[in-house]
C-alpha cells in the first residue's frame, strides 16, 4: 500500500479542529432547519477524542432468537422478498417459525412480547462491562424497524415499560452509563416501519388492533405519508427531550425526498437541544449510495465498512461483535479481539471511529462469547489506549500491503487480515505512534519516518507497555528500531516516536508549522 496522504491545509485542519471549531461550533450556534444552517455544525472534540462505542441491538427479536435481528419481517415473508417482489418462495424464517410457533394467524410477533421479561438484565452490570471495554460512548437501540420502543415512549403503547421487560431500558442504562462518566445515545431505525412488515388475510399484521405495532404497511416504493413522517418526528423529538442523547443515530429509509425537510427540522432541533449541554452532539447518518445528511451537515458513518483515506471531518464505522446478526441469535459466529483491535486502530488513523454492537439475549445477559472479546479490547486499551483516546490523523494514516475494501458493507465482500508489515499512524501531545498490526519478525523499518520524510527530529522511541526505551537508527530508507527480545501481549503494537520539542514545547515539524501558520490565519 502507498502511503496515502491529504493538503496540508486539511491536515492543519484536523489537527487543530478541537482547539478552534468544535466547541464554538456546538455552544453557540443557532441552527435553523435549512441544510445552509446545518452546514455549520462541527463534531464536539469529545466525539472526536473518544474514538471507541459501544452499538446495543436489544429488543423482542432476541426472543425467537433465529436468522438475524430481521426475524420480525421476514416471519411474513410466505412468497415474497423484504422488498416486496413476489417470489412464491417462502424465506427460511417464515417456515421455521410455522415449525416452531405455529401459524401467524394466531401468533404473530406481537406474541412474543409479553416472552422478552428480561428477567436477568442489570443495566449497571452493562454499563461496568462497557467500562471495562474502554469504550467512551454507548448507542442502544431505542426502537428498531419491528416498532417496539425500548423506552418510556409518549407517542405508542407499544413500549417496554408498558410491556415486555415493564422497563425504561433507554431510562435505566442512561444512568448507568452516564454515571461512569461515558457519553451515551440512542438510534432509531423506525423509518423503515411502514413497508416492514406484509399484510395478508391470515396474518395478524392485517388487524387494526395492533396497527400501533405493525403500522399502515405501504409498498417501499410508495413515498412515506405525511402523517407517517410527522409520527416519525414526534417519536425521534420525543427520544431527544426524554433522554438528552450526546448521539443520535439513523439507519436507512430516512433518504428519500419526502424525508428531507423533516430531517433538516430535526437536525436544527437536535443541535439546539445539545447545545444547551454545553459538550455538543453527535448526529449520525448512515452511507447507502444515496445519502439522507448533506455531507457536512452531520456525521458520517459506515455499515460494516471503512473508508481508504484520512478524512478532514470525523467518521464512524458501526460493526458487529457478531457475524451474522446485529442481534441475539443462536448458534452465532463471533469475531475474534484481534481482529476489532485491528479494524479500531485502522479506523482511527483516518479519522474514524468504532462503533462495535453487541447483541444481548432477551433474558437480559450478554454472550459470553461477545463479553469475553470486549474485555480483551479493554485490556489491550489500558496499554495503548494514549494513541486512540485524543489522537490526530498523522500526515500518512500508514503503510504495507493491506488495504481493507471502501465503503458500505465493505467487510461483507472480503475479510481483512492485517500482516506485521501493516503499520498505522497516529499523532498526540508531540508524538507519533506507528502501531504495528502484528508482531514483527525482525527488526521493524518504518518507509514514512525516514530522515528525508521531513517529519521532525526524534528523541525516543518506546513500545507502550515496556519502561525502558528502544534502540533506533534513523536513514534515508526509513526508521529502524531494534525489538525487544520478548513480544509483549498479543495483539497491535504501539511504537511511541517521541519529536524533539523547541523551547515553546511545540514539536519541531512541518505538521506542527502547518497548524501554527494555519491557526495564525484564523486569527487574523
Amino acid at each position: 500500500m502507498r502511503s496515502n496522504s491529504i493538503y496540508p491545509i486539511a491536515t492543519a485542519a484536523v489537527a487543530l479542529g478541537t482547539l478552534l471549531l468544535p466547541h464554538a461550533a456546538a455552544q453557540s450556534t443557532r441552527f435553523e432547519p435549512s441544510w445552509k444552517s446545518l452546514q455549520q455544525y462541527r463534531a464536539p472534540a469529545w466525539f472526536e477524542d473518544a474514538r471507541f462505542g459501544i452499538f446495543l441491538h436489544w429488543g423482542v427479536y432476541a426472543v425467537p432468537a433465529f436468522g438475524s435481528e430481521k426475524y420480525p419481517q421476514r416471519m411474513y415473508l410466505k412468497d415474497r422478498t423484504p422488498g416486496g417482489k413476489v417470489t412464491g418462495v417462502p424465506d427460511p424464517v417464515y417456515q421455521h417459525h410455522l415449525e416452531r410457533w405455529g401459524p401467524l394467524s394466531k401468533f404473530g410477533y406481537k406474541d412474543f412480547i409479553p416472552m422478552f421479561t428480561a428477567e436477568k438484565w442489570d443495566p449497571e452490570d452493562w454499563a461496568e462491562l462497557f467500562r471495562q471495554a474502554g469504550a467512551r460512548y454507548v448507542v442502544p437501540v431505542a426502537e428498531h424497524h419491528d416498532g417496539f420502543a425500548m423506552y418510556d415512549s409518549s407517542k405508542t403503547e407499544w413500549n417496554s415499560v408498558n410491556m415486555g421487560p415493564r422497563r425504561d431500558v433507554l431510562g435505566e442504562l442512561s444512568k448507568a452509563v452516564r454515571k461512569r462518566g461515558l457519553k451515551f445515545g440512542a438510534s432509531s431505525h423506525y423509518a423503515l416501519n411502514r413497508s416492514y412488515y406484509t399484510c395478508a388475510d391470515d396474518f395478524d399484521t392485517c388487524d387494526p388492533k395492533y396497527r400501533g405495532l405493525y403500522g399502515n404497511q405501504q409498498p417501499r416504493t410508495e413515498p412515506a405519508s405525511p402523517k407517517f413522517l410527522e409520527h416519525w418526528y414526534a417519536r425521534t423529538v420525543d427520544i431527544i427531550d426524554k433522554y438528552n442523547p450526546d448521539v443520535l443515530w439513523f439507519d436507512f429509509c430516512i433518504n428519500y425526498p419526502e424525508f428531507q425537510p423533516y430531517l433538516q427540522r430535526l437536525g436544527a432541533y437536535y443541535y439546539n437541544h445539545g447545545n444547551q449541554s454545553g459538550d455538543g452532539v453527535v448526529l449520525q447518518y448512515k452511507d447507502i449510495g444515496n445519502g439522507s445528511f448533506p455531507e457536512g451537515t452531520a456525521v458520517l458513518d459506515i455499515e460494516r465498512g471503512k473508508l481508504n483515506t484520512i478524512q478532514k471531518m470525523v467518521w464512524q464505522t458501526d460493526t458487529s461483535i457478531s457475524k451474522k446478526s446485529w442481534g441475539y441469535i443462536e448458534n452465532d459466529e463471533f469475531k475474534s479481539a484481534d481482529s476489532l483491535i485491528d479494524d479500531l486502530v485502522d479506523i482511527v488513523s483516518k479519522n474514524g471511529c468504532l462503533l462495535l454492537n453487541v447483541g444481548p439475549k432477551a433474558d437480559g445477559t450478554i454472550p459470553t462469547e461477545a463479553r469475553s472479546v470486549l474485555l480483551e479490547i479493554g485490556k489491550w486499551l489500558k496499554v495503548n489506549g494514549e494513541a486512540i483516546y485524543g489522537s490526530r490523523p498523522w500526515k500518512v494514516f500508514g503503510e504495507g500491503p493491506t488495504q481493507a475494501p471502501n465503503g458500505y458493507m465493505g467487510e461483507r465482500k472480503r475479510e481483512t487480515r492485517f500482516t506485521n508489515q501493516d503499520i498505522r499512524f497516529t499523532t498526540r501531545a508531540g508524538a507519533v505512534y506507528a502501531i504495528v498490526l502484528d508482531w514483527p519478525s525482525e527488526a521493524l523499518k518504518i518507509r514514512s519516518l525516514s530522515s528525508k520524510a521531513g517529519t521532525g527530529k526524534i528523541s525516543s522511541v518506546h513500545l507502550l507497555g515496556m519502561s525502558q526505551a528502544l534502540r533506533w537508527s534513523q536513514d534515508e530508507a526509513g526508521l529502524t528500531i531494534q525489538l525487544p527480545r520478548t513480544k509483549l501481549g498479543d495483539y497491535a503494537y504501539t511504537f511511541k516516536i517521541t519529536l524533539v520539542q523547541d523551547r515553546s514545547g511545540a514539536e519541531i515539524s512541518p505538521i506542527a508549522k502547518s497548524v501554527d501558520n494555519w491557526a495564525h490565519k484564523l486569527r487574523r
